[in-house]
This record gives C-alpha cells, structure tokens and sequence, in this order.
C-alpha cells in the first residue's frame, strides 16, 4: 500500500474547507442499479499491481447480477499510478459519457486528488449514475459531489453479505433505513464486545452527511472541490495514522471553522490508528473528546465506516438523522430514484 502521507505532507494546509462553488444547488440522484446492469470499473490512484484483487472484485459484482467492464487505462503503469493523469481522468470521463454504464466503482491507493481538474463536471452533471469508492477515492467523491450536486456514494466493493446487504439497500432497493452497528453477545461473552459504539456527546442531529477519508480531505484542502459545509453531519475515518497526525488534521479542521458550522460529527474507525510507543500520547478517545465535547453537537464514535471488512454505503449529500445515544444514521431520503 502506498505511503499516502508522504504525498499529502507536501500539499498546503491554508484554506482547508474552503467551499465550493455549486453551479446547482440543487440534489441530482442517479438512478438505482439493477441485475444486468454494467457496472465501470477504474483505477484513478494506485496501479492494480496483481489481477487477482480485481477478479476478486468483479466476481463479487457478477455475483450481485451485474456485467463488469474495466476501464481502457486500469492495468496501465505510470510509477505507482495507474497510468498517467490524464488516462486515468479519461478513464471516469468515458464511463459517464457511455449510456450502458450505470455505476462506476473507483478503486483506491494514491492518486484521485491528481485528477480532479481533469474531469468534465459538465458531462458527469448532465450522466447521472451511481459513483461509488472510499479511501483515496473520498477525493474524487466528494469533488463530483461538490462541483455537479450528484449524490455519490461511500463504501466498498461488497465484498461480503453485510457490506452486500447494504449495498444492495442503497443504490439498488432505493431504500431510506437506519444504519446501526449489529449487536449480538456470543456465547462465550456475557456482553457485546465488538463493533460496539461510543457516545462523544448526547443527542440527535439532521442534516446532509458529508465525510469520508480525513487525510484525503486534507489533501484536497484549499481547492475548489470540497463542498459547504454548513448544516452538515460530517462523518470522518482514517489508517494506519498515528494519534497525533490525527490530532494535526483535527486542529486543522477546528481552526478554519468547519467545526463549527456542522450539526453532528461521527467519526467511523481509525485501523491501526495506536498512540504508539512511550508515554504521553492522548488516546484516540481522549484527543477526539478535546475537540468535539466544546462544540456542544451530537457525537458518536465506532460507526462500520472505514478501512475494515463490513462497511456501510453512505450516500453523500442526502438528509439524514444522527442519533448519537443509539450510534445509528436514519436516511431521511433515498440516494437513488
């Protein structure tokens, strides 16, 4: 896996919320999937170093109904890329523009931010269709999102028949749910001990959920392709970060005043995110307490969002309700028509 926070260190930190300007401000929902559609598959980052990954991948979605073509570039080799720039943008640009592709699935690594100017936000807005991704691709997400008002959509490859399930609830049923953590006690545990949720601060909050991948919203700061913030519910995840880096990126957020504009604020999970070794390190608990307890907004931490095997499919920039007690997320509106 590549290093992201070597190539991030190098971009500047100034202005990281700044908003973007929205030509519409109005929501575009792309249609829902169904069995037999087909489904684009691209590498705006890393290049796909081994093919068994992907046949991974594909066989997952043939498995869901769907006919998977890859993009033109994604074997392409430029470095750690796959591929120059401007092949990977034409890659996204191409799928968008061809009526027989109904969702495109942007793999992940190091590389989306590169792209972003390369993309026609014309052409996407007037193609509305399923884009889905996280990690690196929360850039490219959140950038169509911003720049076009499409609903896009975060989480994985389903992969496995939770993240299958919800997957299949989001942008094929057009279902508007609650996402919430599943409880269960085994048999030889007198309590739940796994994917259990911890409150930051009681209450509920309504609002459009914006987040994804903090280092890679980071990376994006200053540009014109992140999208306003205010009124929102901003869900953040991260790996392999030391606790103190994701202090940096939460000071960074608390002083351009993001922080303050937003109603609620869940936080998914940091994998391998350790104080590291010695002493005097705030625990990941304590450092997000610091900063989001003084704000007074619902909070909850431990949602199945992140770099982990069972993910939710958050669709960006619908209305939703937090409910920070219960550790749940209420669609107040599907992401699909």
């Amino acid at each position: 896996m590549i290093n992201r926070r070597e190539f991030i260190s190098a971009v500047g930190a100034a202005g990281f919320f700044s908003a973007a300007t929205r030509a519409d401000e109005s929501l575009i929902k792309p249609p829902r999937l169904r069995p037999g559609d087909k489904v684009g598959l691209v590498s705006p980052a890393t290049a796909a170093f081994e093919t068994e990954p992907t046949k991974i991948w594909v066989d997952a979605l043939e498995s869901l109904g769907f006919e998977v073509v890859l993009g033109d570039n994604y074997y392409d080799r430029h470095g750690y890329f796959a591929g120059e720039d401007a092949a990977r943008a034409s890659d996204i640009n191409k799928f968008f523009a061809e009526p027989g592709i109904k969702m495109i699935f942007a793999r992940g690594g190091w590389g989306a931010p590169r792209i972003l100017p390369l993309l026609d936000y014309d052409l996407i807005r007037a193609n509305p269709k399923v884009l889905l991704g996280y990690s690196d691709a929360t850039a490219l997400i959140t950038a169509v999102y911003a720049k076009t008002g499409l609903v896009t959509f975060h989480g994985p490859s389903p992969l496995n028949t939770f993240s299958a399930e919800h997957f299949r609830r989001v942008v094929m049923n057009g279902e508007h749910y609650t996402m919430s953590n599943p409880t269960f006690i085994t048999e030889n545990t007198l309590v739940q001990t796994e994917n259990r949720i911890q409150t930051i601060s009681a209450g509920k909050a309504t609002g459009r959920i914006l987040g994804g991948n903090l280092s890679l919203l980071t990376a994006i700061t200053g540009s014109e392709y992140l999208p306003h913030w205010e009124g929102s519910v901003l869900f953040i995840e991260d790996v392999d970060e030391a606790v103190y880096r994701v202090d940096r990126m939460m000071t960074e957020m608390s002083l351009s005043g993001v922080l303050g504009k937003i109603k609620g604020f869940i936080f998914g999970r940091c994998t391998d995110c350790e104080p590291g070794d010695g002493f005097g390190s705030l625990t990941m608990e304590e450092m997000l307490a610091e900063h989001i307890v003084p704000l007074g907004i619902p909070a909850f931490s431990g949602s199945m969002i992140g770099h982990i095997d069972e993910q939710f499919t958050i669709p960006l920039g619908i209305d939703v309700e937090m409910d920070a007690e219960a550790g749940s997320i209420r669609m107040l509106e599907p992401g699909v028509v």
